[in-house]
């Protein structure tokens, strides 16, 4: 037994989970919305109102909620994965008769203090269901195809909710992160195959249909598409939102222009520059260096979440905090790739640096869940 390990022992329980958190990540996801509150401020013109202060309270707000949910036993958070999805679902479904609308989709729910996006809530219970469903289910049944037709009905019943708002970006998200979940549990690699395969057809058909009377996507996400493709088809219309975030990333070079001398986004050429295309505003002002750096962060949290995943013996723990990884690495992969024209634009922030409330409580809740697998592993007595 180790010095630290002994002494740990010695402190009253409530004091030692303190001690055992993982405090690396900690300082890290702070950094990350330190970032945060940094660009805020700039697009803002060097306020700290309308976002930088509000941010800063929601970090806080989540802060002290993931260590309040870090403090709870990991067993408790298994016995309500069930209730977690549930209660995902549901409110998916109030989305659809009470939710609000905004830039022409219904994804929220105004619950007083905030706007509550049920989605954000969905991605991590479903990481939370289907990590309780392979931690129940015996190894040796794992790839019986009985036993896969199940989890892919979880993932995919909260999948047609969120496309029906409609919310490409998510739903893609939500099948990958489930699929990947699926994966890392030990399912068979001819399943994914098959997938593939099938997604393929898909989107051969999803093509075939447009301008048809069965037309499978909004005429706005095919604009998005044909945007990818090529941008300068419509450079002031589809175009105009990755033409200047490209621009934006261009003049920023290696070292950037500067702290608030970002001409895109003082300018107002920028479009959603406090939100999804907030990293192209940084890499303007920090250039490739503060663009990278960021990205430093974000992959040391995950290197954090993978060490202390595979360092715990709980299967449940270990399956779901890979799997908030897993989530959160999608997260910054498809936004980054999206506002540098490696992917469609899909609507999804940036991880604790875009402006927003559900997403900042909700992603700062799972990693209190993946403090709390942390605290509460199996260790060695002496």
């Amino acid at each position: 037994m180790s010095y630290l390990e002994y002494n740990v022992k010695t402190v009253p329980s409530g004091w030692r989970k303190i001690l055992y958190l993982n405090w690396g990540l900690v300082v890290l996801l702070s950094a990350v919305a330190g970032v945060g509150f940094l660009m805020l401020y700039s697009v803002a013109g060097g306020s700290f109102d309308p976002w930088a202060e509000p941010q800063m309270k929601r970090y806080l707000l989540g802060l002290t909620a993931m260590f309040i949910v870090a403090m709870v036993p990991i067993w408790f958070w298994r016995n309500m994965a069930v209730l977690a999805y549930l209660l995902g679902l549901g409110l998916l479904l109030a989305v659809e008769f009470f939710g609000s609308v905004g830039m022409g989709a219904q994804r929220w729910i105004d619950i007083g203090f905030m706007r509550l996006q049920p989605s954000e809530v969905m991605k991590i219970a479903l990481v939370m269901i289907l990590a309780a469903y392979y931690d129940w289910l015996p190894l040796k049944k794992t790839s019986r195809p009985l036993w896969v037709l199940l989890p892919v009905v979880l993932i995919l019943l909260p999948t047609g909710l969120v496309l029906t708002q409609p919310d490409l970006g998510t739903a893609i998200l939500l099948i990958v992160a489930g699929g990947l979940m699926m994966f890392i549990a030990g399912v068979h690699w001819a399943y994914f195959g098959a997938v593939v395969a099938g997604g393929i057809g898909f989107i051969t058909v999803v093509f075939k249909s447009r301008g048809t009377d069965w037309q499978l996507l909004k005429d706005y996400q095919f604009r998005r598409i044909d945007t990818f493709i090529d941008p300068s088809v419509d450079p002031l219309g589809a175009g105009y939102h990755i033409t200047q975030a490209k621009i934006a990333m261009g003049s920023g070079g290696w070292t950037g222009r500067g702290f608030m001398q970002g001409t895109q986004s003082r300018l107002n050429f920028l479009p959603e520059k406090h939100t999804d295309f907030i990293f192209n505003t940084l890499a303007e002002e920090f250039g490739f260096v503060g663009g990278f750096s960021l990205l430093v962060l974000y992959v040391l949290i995950i290197v954090f979440c993978i060490a202390s995943a595979l360092q715990n013996r709980d299967r449940f723990s270990s399956l779901l905090t890979l799997g908030v990884a897993l989530t959160f690495f999608l997260f910054f992969a498809v936004n980054m790739s999206m506002v540098m024209g490696l992917a469609p634009v899909v609507g999804v922030p940036l991880p604790l640096v875009s402006y927003g409330g559900s997403a900042m409580l909700v992603l700062m809740i799972a990693f209190g869940l993946v403090q709390s697998a942390h605290i509460h592993r199996p260790r060695n007595r002496a």
